[in-house]
């Protein structure tokens, strides 16, 4: 009995997912990063990648493709924008934001496990909104100001230029998610979760 229900917590399928979109992730750093304003933490595809993480696989699993990318990256792989990798990445001025990266799918996938079996575009929006950038900035900049030597107030300001994109990348997550949760309704974190507790999930 014991064992039915450690496969019930952790279906074999979940290995998959988890690898499939710590490869998502690193795919979307192939997209050329920029550096616009003078601000030396580049603006990037990635963070997409951890919006849908969260949005689709929920919040253990979406922290842990993440997680499982970043580990990675520090065992030397190049998978962030740029081709970079490497423990040097989590000394510098994106170290924050990369960081920010785990709790912001945990709390994206959080909120929308919150918003039941089937969430709206709106309250995609909003998941992303909070964990694909409020958590990220929330880590991001106090770091990068300390790493730079620049007031916090001067760090944030930099950060905006972040936003435009962010926000665009919070409406095409939102999109994709609702898209992928009606035609596959596991996609829905909810809805995983209660097939997991009744032993159908795989």
């Amino acid at each position: 009995m014991k064992s039915d229900g450690k496969r019930r917590r952790f279906p074999t399928g979940d290995l998959a997912r988890v690898a499939v979109f710590a490869a998502l992730i690193a795919v979307l750093g192939l997209a050329p990063s920029l550096n616009v304003f003078g601000n030396v933490v580049p603006i990037t595809l990635q963070t997409l990648g951890v919006m849908l993480a969260g949005a689709i696989l929920g919040t253990w699993r979406g922290a842990l493709a993440v997680a499982v990318l970043l580990v990675l990256v520090a065992a030397g792989l190049p998978l962030l924008a740029g081709g970079r990798g490497g423990l040097a990445v989590f000394a510098g001025p994106s170290a924050g934001f990369l960081i920010g990266w785990i709790p912001g799918a945990a709390v994206t996938g959080w909120l929308v496990e919150r918003a039941g079996r089937d969430p709206g575009i709106v309250r995609l929006v909003v998941a992303c909104l909070v964990g694909g950038i409020g958590v990220i900035y929330l880590f991001g900049i106090p770091v990068q100001a300390v790493v730079t030597h620049a007031s916090l107030g001067t760090t944030a300001l930099l950060s905006l230029t972040f936003l435009p994109g962010d926000v665009i990348k919070v409406v095409l997550a939102s999109i994709v998610v609702r898209g992928t949760q009606r035609a596959y309704p596991d996609a829905v974190p909810a809805v995983y979760q209660e097939r997991l507790r009744t032993g159908r999930a795989r």
